[in-house]
């Protein structure tokens, strides 16, 4: 039997901020929901399912939240499944609620990730020694650093990259009203004087702690034709892992992530993604994994990646628009960043990213990553049904 089209129809985003103390987790999560099911058109009666994920429960101290969230979440009395995946949970969140659809399962999703950091400290978080593993040192960006450091002795990429991305993302970020951080009067000057964190990842190349949550409703091709609006088709996903740490891993290229976008491209008919997709709604938690991940996902040739970002390829009038929304490094409620980038490029293939809108955009690819470079989903969506 073959699978069930699923079309996204309804996109919903809270404002994020560094600290939303206005509502609780319940009050955030609803929102989001609430206006993913308005674009829609659909009320909480209409959902069949209910898919959620986020970041380990010690982030904000609530424990398996999601079972006092059901009743914010219009759940009650429906099927509801947590996903964790690390960082990239936003984006397997929507893979599973996805596959549901697809299976013919549920024929209405919603699909919801959400984080309030400001009722915890990732950084510090992330930073619990863990027996037989490498340390976190002072959180992620502790222990990506050195793998920025290898991608640069690797390919010879100038230490001016970093802050090309950081500037590129937080001008795009202006055009987003739902975007964290707007930094007006910033220059690439100030983004390269700001103070070095961990050696070569500064204060402007990386991404904010946030509080938000993003929702979309996914459905099948009778609940796309009653849809208000024009929906964007998913015409592949995938999940991969590997472990954090073994002989022969390459953490500037993770097997599994260029695995997992192969996959992606085959379900898709894509055979030259540089070509074929028009805008990258990527996980840059730190700028130079903008380079990185070019090539990791097969849009440049091992040690190129920096070239298109250096060439302005990657700018939001470019070839290849990376990141439109102002990303990760603009936004970062972490269980909902990769819902946000899955959202996003919904957005772009419906026509609805306003003023962050790829011209003519008609296929766009959400990515997201986790853990040690150790967790990837990812999918890409059209204007179009799937063949």
């Amino acid at each position: 039997m073959s699978k069930e089209p699923v079309a996204i129809v309804g996109v919903g985003q809270t404002k994020h901020v560094a600290a939303r103390r206005d509502v609780s987790l319940a009050g955030l999560v609803r929102e989001a929901g609430a206006r993913a099911l308005a674009d829609a058109e659909l009320t909480w009666a209409d959902v069949d399912a209910v898919v959620i994920g986020k970041a380990p429960d010690f982030f904000e101290g609530v424990m398996m939240p999601e079972l006092y969230l059901a009743d914010a979440l219009g759940a009650v009395g429906k099927p509801l499944l947590r996903v964790h995946t690390a960082g990239s949970v936003g984006g397997s969140t929507a893979l599973v609620a996805a596959n549901l659809v697809a299976a013919r399962v549920h024929r209405t999703v919603l699909t919801l990730a959400f984080e309030k950091q400001s009722e915890s400290n990732a950084m510090w978080g992330l930073s619990l020694p863990v027996p037989f593993q490498q340390p976190l040192l002072a959180g992620a960006g502790g222990f990506f650093a050195p793998h920025v450091r290898a991608y640069m002795r690797r390919t010879g990429a100038p230490d001016t990259i970093g802050s090309l991305v950081a500037y590129k993302d937080r001008r795009n970020a202006l055009k987003n009203p739902y975007a964290h951080l707007h930094e007006h009067g910033l220059t690439l000057e100030k983004v390269q004087a700001s103070p070095m964190l961990w050696d070569p990842v500064r204060y402007s190349e990386t991404c904010p702690s946030s509080d938000g949550a993003c929702a979309m409703v996914l459905t099948d091709r009778a609940g796309a034709d009653r849809a208000p609006r024009p929906a964007a088709w998913v015409h592949g996903g995938a999940m991969r892992s590997e472990p954090t740490l073994f002989a022969g891993k390459d953490f500037v290229s993770p097997r599994a992530g260029s695995d997992c976008a192969a996959d992606v491209y085959r379900q898709a008919g894509i055979t030259d993604p540089r070509r074929q997709i028009d805008a990258v709604e990527m996980y840059v938690p730190f700028s130079w994994y903008e380079p990185m991940w070019l090539e990791n996902l097969g849009f440049a040739a091992e040690g190129e990646g920096w070239k298109l970002t250096e060439a302005g390829v990657t700018e939001l009038d470019g070839d290849l628009p990376v990141n439109p929304s102002g990303g990760v490094l603009s936004t970062n409620p972490i269980g909902a960043s990769g819902m946000i980038r899955f959202a996003e490029a919904a957005l772009q293939v419906r026509g609805e990213a306003g003023e962050h809108q790829v011209d003519g955009a008609r296929r766009a690819l959400g990515h997201a990553y986790g853990g040690g470079a150790q967790f990837f989903s990812m999918w890409l969506v059209g204007a179009e049904p799937p063949a």
